[in-house]
């Protein structure tokens, strides 16, 4: 019923890969990074299907904390940006919420706190990323006086972020860890430098913590080909349907700005979807498209709500066969490869318009 848009999400295989994070590092823990909608995913839904698994959560915000919460998620979730505003402090220790505490305002809003109890806290420390975090010459002075105040827990966990970690010939994740493992000489407390990149990559980079994201998706933070990531299963496929099929001739033009022509004669689908669905606008002509399971190549621009696909060389293409834009059988990061940017932006970047349905599963 209705426009064939949709994303079907696997369950199984979410759950799937967050088991081979743990498989990456069986000592470790692994926290679901779940920030930004779960990647485009369903944040509650993907929560659901995970809170057996993990000790912890990682979202960006205290918004998005809150809204698991209401959705009866009940393990610890970290505010990787830390808090806001002071008032957010309590509201952490009522949720048991962790904070990222990366800059002296941080640091202030907590001290000057009145919380019901004890904050868990994790002390960012900037060792090349240049975003967030605490310069390395203040981190000792900042754990030491945070460790003296009451209102923070004993244990506090120390993290960094990397750069570079998904390019496996750059050396700069080795000097970010190498500086890490330096201005942490001396304090006793469990550490998190890896993200996807550094887990599946960098075995220097697993500590206490791990911090999985991306590819509890299904999807490769590396460009090129990786043993890990061939093992990883894509959660989301985005289907959509044929809505028209036309025969035009040699010297006809498709599209806005006419910016696309054929040179013989063609069959044109056009295909329900667009970026008023989070398809990618500068998709340029030749982005693959799968018809009836068939490679095709997306032909003139991406307009609000449809594309147009050659599909000349296809066997018979009618109204209503099945179309998919990125899924096992598509990977999303060749896609975004095809558009300019990376499979993160694609996922993330999902609209409301496309429904979300869930294939659950086994837990």
């Amino acid at each position: 019923m209705g426009r064939p848009a949709k994303a079907s999400i696997d369950l199984n295989a979410l759950r799937s890969n967050y088991r081979l994070a743990q498989q990456i590092s069986p000592a470790s823990n692994s926290m679901a990074v779940v920030k930004a909608n779960a990647y485009g995913h369903g944040a509650v839904a993907c929560a659901n299907a995970l809170e057996g698994l993990v000790p912890a959560f990682g979202v960006a915000c205290i918004e998005e904390a809150i809204t698991l919460r209401m959705a009866g998620i009940r393990k610890p979730i970290l505010l990787l940006e830390g808090s806001f505003t002071a008032d957010e402090v309590a509201i952490a220790v009522q949720q048991n919420f962790w904070l990222m505490v990366e800059n002296a305002q941080h640091v202030e809003q907590i001290v000057s706190s009145s919380p019901s109890a004890p904050v868990k806290v994790w002390l960012k420390v900037d060792t090349g990323m240049h975003r967030l975090g605490l310069d390395p010459d203040e981190l000792t002075g900042i754990y030491h006086k945070l460790r003296d105040c009451s209102k923070v827990d004993d244990e506090m966990v120390l993290a960094t972020h990397f750069a570079c970690a998904d390019d496996l010939d750059n050396d700069a994740t080795l000097q970010q860890i190498a500086l890490f493992d330096a201005v942490c000489q001396g304090i006793d407390a469990p550490r998190s430098m890896a993200n996807s990149a550094g887990l599946m990559g960098w075995p220097q980079a697993t500590a206490e913590w791990n911090r999985p994201g991306f590819m509890l998706y299904g999807s490769s933070p590396f460009e090129t080909p990786h043993e890990i990531a061939d093992l990883l299963r894509p959660v989301m496929t985005l289907r959509s349907g044929v809505i028209g099929v036309r025969e035009i001739e040699a010297g006809d033009s498709v599209g806005y700005a006419h910016s696309w022509t054929a040179r013989r004669r063609s069959v044109i689908a056009t295909i329900a979807i667009g970026y008023g669905d989070g398809y990618p606008r500068h998709a340029p002509t030749g982005t693959p498209v799968l018809v009836n399971g068939q490679r095709a190549p997306l032909v003139g621009r991406v307009s609000m709500d449809m594309i147009t696909v050659d599909v000349t060389d296809l066997p018979s293409v009618a109204l209503n066969d099945p179309v998919i834009l990125w899924g096992k059988e598509l990977p999303v990061n060749e896609v975004a490869a095809c558009a300019g940017t990376i499979g993160y932006e694609l996922l993330t970047r999902m609209t409301g318009r496309v429904p979300l349905s869930y294939i659950r599963g086994d837990v």
